[in-house]
């Protein structure tokens, strides 16, 4: 991977912390879906599972996090982890090293669009972006983990977590966030066992009771997308489109696939090229999803911007 591709990649990634915003829990390695052995360093690396994914998503808005999908069985995978793990903690909590077992998180395996083992990929605030597959030699980790670090402070992400031997009178951690509102937490904890109906009546109601709360509206777009792929490969999702290029649902589905693979522009311009061609009721269900795909990237993008510029060209 290039330096100049990895800043590039980064800034495609679609922002995903509405999903996460302020759902808070502590990180307790033994207690991850994929968990193992106690990290070599707490706080700075640490094995985690789907369960974990929303906390990390959080804590990537204030140092970043890399994420790595490996498995026991494969040899690349612990080539790469000795490595990557000592590298990561030479940076004294500047970054965050997550270790996934591919096998025991398939929703991660998924928001990853991890094909094989070992996927690493980078969360800078919020914001997911792959890095590479396979195995690195050193000397390529250690720029990679650099750009990594440029990108974010660009972001504004320079923060830390304390090292396991931080001494007493050194930063003590940030205070707890305030408490999420039920309805939200109700459906946040849906989401993290999968039942994405629960998670989308919750944010429903939320927004019943207050069609001002922004967060529950991006929350409610982050888990229609996520209920509508659920279960689907991405081959399957890009062949049925291929077959029934007419067929409405496949083309939208694509665009939700790329949205969720970082590929935001590519998610827009599908939309759109769609939305041009229809009429109707049709053309409206096609607009309706759209506006979902935005509040899921962030009205302040200025992809967003550029879209909905477009889409108001379409529509009048």
């Amino acid at each position: 991977m290039t330096q100049e591709h990895l800043p590039a990649s980064i800034a495609g990634a679609v922002d995903l912390s509405a999903l996460a915003a302020r759902h808070a829990r502590a990180a307790d390695p033994e207690q991850a879906a994929g968990g193992g052995a106690a990290p070599a360093a707490p706080g700075v690396v640490i094995s985690i599972g789907d369960a974990d994914l929303n906390t990390l998503v959080e804590l990537s808005s204030r140092v970043p996090v890399i994420i790595a999908i490996v498995a026991e069985w494969s040899e690349p995978s612990q080539q790469l982890m000795p490595v990557l793990e000592r590298l990561v903690q030479a940076q004294r909590g500047k970054l965050v090293l997550a270790k996934v077992d591919g096998e025991r998180s398939p929703q991660i395996v998924q928001a990853f669009q991890s094909q094989s083992v070992p996927t690493v990929a980078a969360i800078i605030g919020g914001r997911p972006a792959p890095l590479f597959t396979g195995s690195l030699p050193e000397d390529q980790l250690q720029d990679m983990l650099a750009q990594v670090l440029e990108f974010a402070a660009q972001q504004g992400v320079t923060g830390s977590v304390p090292m396991a031997d931080t001494a007493e009178g050194e930063e003590a951690a940030e205070p707890a966030p305030a408490p999420v509102p039920p309805l939200h937490q109700e459906a946040y904890d849906a989401i993290d066992a999968g039942d994405y109906p629960t998670g989308i009546a919750a944010f429903e109601k939320a927004i019943a009771q207050n069609p001002r709360d922004a967060e529950a509206v991006a929350g409610l777009a982050q888990v229609r997308l996520l209920a509508r792929l659920h279960g689907r490969s991405a081959d399957e999702i890009r062949e049925a489109a291929a077959a029934a290029p007419t067929e409405i649902d496949a083309q939208m589905l694509v665009a939700d696939l790329d949205l969720s693979g970082g590929h935001v522009e590519d998610a827009f311009l599908r939309m759109l090229d769609l939305i041009g061609s229809l009429q109707g009721d049709e053309k409206q269900d096609a607009r309706l999803r759209l506006l979902d795909l935005f509040e899921i990237v962030g009205h302040d993008d200025a992809r967003v911007a550029a879209a909905r510029k477009r889409l108001t060209t379409l529509l009048y």
